[in-house]
């Protein structure tokens, strides 16, 4: 039997909020980098995101070693975002104080 080679794609999605998912998951690119880098093997983060399938792992995991400075370019740029809509957030809601507030609220008595 002869074996031919076929391409695959990259199982890689932008959803309208510009956040790369892995293909029919709601796991994300970070999600599985992160994990790659902190050590963990393809079928270990298989196991801990039971959505994906082990192939798309090692997919993800290929892209990104041939890619890692667009994939760290994109990774500062969510970080970018991220700080943005906290710094917006805490203008709007004063994080100080939420906990005694919390607290007051749940024993008004006291």
């Amino acid at each position: 039997m002869l074996l031919i080679p076929t391409v695959a794609s990259i199982p890689l999605v932008t959803d309208a909020n510009g956040v790369v998912r892995i293909n029919k998951t709601r796991v994300t690119l970070d999600t599985v980098v992160t994990a790659f880098l902190e050590g963990a093997t393809a079928e270990e983060i298989k196991e801990q995101y039971p959505s994906l399938h082990l192939s798309d792992v090692y997919f993800v995991i290929g892209y990104y070693l041939q890619h890692q400075a667009e994939v760290n370019a994109y990774f500062l740029e969510r970080q970018r975002l991220a700080t943005e809509v906290q710094q917006e957030a805490e203008k709007h809601f004063n994080p100080m104080g939420v906990r005694d507030r919390l607290l007051a609220r749940r024993n008004p008595q006291g």
